[in-house]
């Protein structure tokens, strides 16, 4: 085979991947009449730069006749042509082709150099003003360093769609500093593990045995088990782990873990008998929650005095609601305890009981403040009681880099402080929450202890239950209102251990399950019922009414295949409308997203969902409503969303639908739980519909082991230490 060489203006980029950095290009090259088509691989690519490849020719089945390029290169452009189509293809935020054609036809080939040296210039162009000069010139300075850093991390095999965010995180040190410590990329950046940082280190000469490798190893693996709900690791899991990860003898490990706690990096403790080691952060919020609760539960409340028949009397009156015996008994704790905890099921009266703790000591002039985890959580909180409520960052005010204006220094200001959905916090949120409680307040925590537990690492809620520190007021009576709710009543039946009832009428039940025997019947079958027949039949819609709940990501019914098929149903594809494509998902106007990864910057935390509603291709920004607030990302940015047709039922906690819709198939049978079901059957306002094998219902209902979470809070709560 003839190695040859090619050369030419990059006309167009037909496709260009950012994980991998493999381009298809249209070039109009050298001795050619027609434009080229080029394919290889180089660290970032845009139209009107000057290519320079070597390979062959290959006649592809496909696509026709293409240059295979071994070894591909681009520089900017030096031509007025190659200048206007660069400019104006996007590379350079505030330049689209408009504004590229009148710069050129101004400048010429001098247009870098006044963008670089004579700034103030471009404002001689009709439409540039001082405001757009600043941006293309920042957008410059930018666009050269990331280019530099592309270079850099693609010849170290690393995908360039995370340099923009290296270079927002390090700035212009940002190739000084992977050099000196590449482990700091896996902790510092969103989207880079420790095996791509690990590449990294070995191409820039870090030894395989070093002790900064094995430290890093470890620090990882009990990152990792943070994210699967985990405080800390069994020492022995942990060296092993670790070994597995670097392959390297027990010995080294071991040396690591001695100087990762001696630089205290890692803590090390006996809790009920096992040698746990922790990331020391967590260790400190597991013993503060401790002692903050302990410290509540022994004193008594701070309210004025109730006379407490007159106030039930009072407080039915009012609201025309009688309480049960149970409700009037919780309601006595909870005015003389200065710390509570409600729990119970849907449909038990959680909502009703609260609203009269706060109706009574909101009339003795008692400040309550309400939040909850998410922002439709404390919607529906706020919805229920009449008061406002905020979510939990929120009414913590979080700064950008997860802190929180709120805390020791400057606590809440309330008498009570009501938590709802308690059993989505986690261990470091429910530090931060404590931490900023006045010393004389009362704290209420509401939730379902049935549900799944935290995403975030601890049982919080649990926990305090299990200690028996804290009162705890157990509802279980279905009222009759709720009783009549086929939703209720089956989520009931399966936290039981029974099998939901279905009805065969449509008309007289807000729960269906249509049986579906194969992966694929269930999947179209599932498309169906979103796109025609719940809208026709129940009038809802079906993207913002509507929530398919998975019980797990990956396979044909996980949440990435749905999303592609829901979203090319629900919002395909137009010529007219701009999308981008970014981090494996297409993005288009219209398209309903999630926030995967708390952003304190924008003030958007996991598990927000809200709507694309523009795309500026010149700008090169998404905008994305959030109840009601605009937030601009940078296409760089967008690894923080993924599409929300479908969201696993993990990430549903908190949130409440009107409609809700489940696969449910043998396939899932890792995660096939009682609690993942009545999670999601729960999150159900007005219909949930179960499409799948019934088989696998059972298996789910029969399944009610969860898997142990490695934690000191329930020792720390319950034991007397300090």
């Amino acid at each position: 085979m003839n190695v040859e060489s090619l050369s030419g203006l990059i006309e167009r980029v037909t496709f260009f991947n950012e994980e991998n950095g493999f381009a298809i290009l249209k070039v109009k090259a050298k001795g050619h009449r027609d434009l080229v088509a080029v394919v290889g691989s180089l660290p970032s690519v845009s139209a009107g730069e000057w290519v320079t490849a070597q390979g062959i020719w290959v006649q592809d089945r496909e696509f026709g006749l293409q240059f295979k390029a071994e070894m591909l290169t681009s520089t900017p452009p030096t031509t007025i042509e190659g200048i206007e189509k660069y400019l104006g293809s996007g590379m350079v935020k505030g330049i689209g082709p408009v504004y590229a054609k009148k710069l050129v036809g101004k400048f010429g080939e001098g247009i870098f150099e006044v963008i670089e040296h004579r700034s103030a210039d471009l404002e001689t162009v009709d439409g540039i003003g001082p405001k757009r000069r600043q941006k293309i010139k920042a957008a410059w300075a930018e666009q050269k360093i990331i280019r530099k850093i592309m270079v850099f991390l693609h010849s170290h095999g690393v995908s360039t769609s995370r340099s923009v965010r290296i270079y927002k995180t390090y700035g212009e040190e940002a190739v000084e500093k992977v050099q000196a410590n590449p482990y700091s990329l896996a902790k510092d950046i969103h989207g880079i593990g420790f095996k791509t940082a690990d590449q990294i280190a070995q191409k820039v000469g870090v030894p395989h045995d070093s002790l900064l490798r094995a430290c890093a190893g470890l620090s990882h693996v009990l990152l990792e088990a943070t994210n699967d709900g985990h405080c800390a690791q069994p020492i022995e899991k942990l060296l092993d782990d670790a070994g597995k990860l670097l392959l390297v003898g027990e010995d080294i490990v071991k040396a690591a873990l001695a100087k990762s706690m001696a630089d205290g990096d890692l803590a090390q403790e006996n809790i009920a008998g096992t040698e746990l080691i922790f990331l020391p952060a967590l260790k400190r919020a597991e013993e503060n929650i401790a002692g903050r609760i302990r410290n509540l539960a022994a004193q008594p409340p701070n309210y004025p005095p109730v006379e407490f028949d007159k106030a039930v009397a009072w407080c039915q009156e009012k609201t025309g609601k009688e309480l049960a015996p149970s409700q009037r008994e919780a309601l006595k704790q909870a005015l003389t305890n200065r710390v509570l905890v409600i729990t119970g099921g849907p449909g038990v009266g959680k909502t009703t009981l609260t609203n009269a703790i706060l109706k009574i000591l909101c009339a003795k002039k008692v400040k309550c403040l309400l939040c909850a985890p998410t922002g439709r959580a404390a919607k529906r909180m706020s919805e229920a009681t009449g008061l406002a409520a905020s979510t939990i960052h929120r009414l913590l005010e979080a700064k950008p880099g997860g802190r929180f204006g709120r805390n020791d220094a400057n606590p809440l200001e309330c008498d009570l402080l009501v938590v709802d959905e308690t059993s989505m916090v986690d261990v470091p949120l429910m530090n931060h929450l404590l931490r900023a409680l006045p010393p004389n307040t009362g704290l209420m925590l509401v939730g379902d202890v049935d549900q799944l537990p935290s995403v975030g690492p601890g049982m919080v809620l649990k926990d305090i239950i299990e200690s028996g520190v804290v009162p705890v007021v157990r509802l279980t009576e279905v009222f009759r209102q709720a009783a009549s709710s086929r939703i209720i009543t089956n989520a009931h039946r399966i936290n039981e251990g029974h099998m939901p009832e279905f009805v065969a009428k449509e008309n007289a039940s807000d729960f269906f399950f249509v049986e579906r025997d194969t992966p694929e019947a269930i999947s179209s079958t599932l498309l169906d019922m979103v796109k025609q027949r719940i809208p026709a039949k129940f009038r809802f819609d079906p993207i913002r009414d509507v929530q398919v709940l998975c019980p797990m990501n990956r396979g044909s019914l996980g949440v990435r295949e749905l999303n592609a098929q829901l979203q090319n149903v629900l919002n395909p594809a137009r010529q007219d409308k701009p999308f981008v494509e970014k981090f494996g998902w297409q993005f288009r106007i219209g398209d309903k997203v999630i926030q995967t990864e708390n952003n304190y910057d924008k003030k958007v935390f996991n598990g927000d969902i809200g709507i694309v509603t523009k795309i500026d291709l010149v700008e090169q920004e998404v905008v994305i409503r959030f109840d009601q607030r605009d937030v601009v990302y940078d296409f760089g940015e967008l690894d923080e969303v993924s599409l929300a047709y479908a969201i696993t039922i993990h990430k549903s906690q908190g949130s409440e639908f009107p409609v809700v819709v489940i696969p449910i198939a043998t396939q899932q049978y890792v995660l096939l739980q009682r609690n993942l079901v009545y999670t999601g059957i729960t999150r159900g306002k007005k219909l949930v519909l179960l499409v799948g094998q019934k088989k696998a219902m059972a298996m789910a209902v029969r399944n009610n082991k969860t898997e142990r979470r490695f934690s000191g809070l329930l020792t720390r709560l319950s034991s007397k230490r300090e």
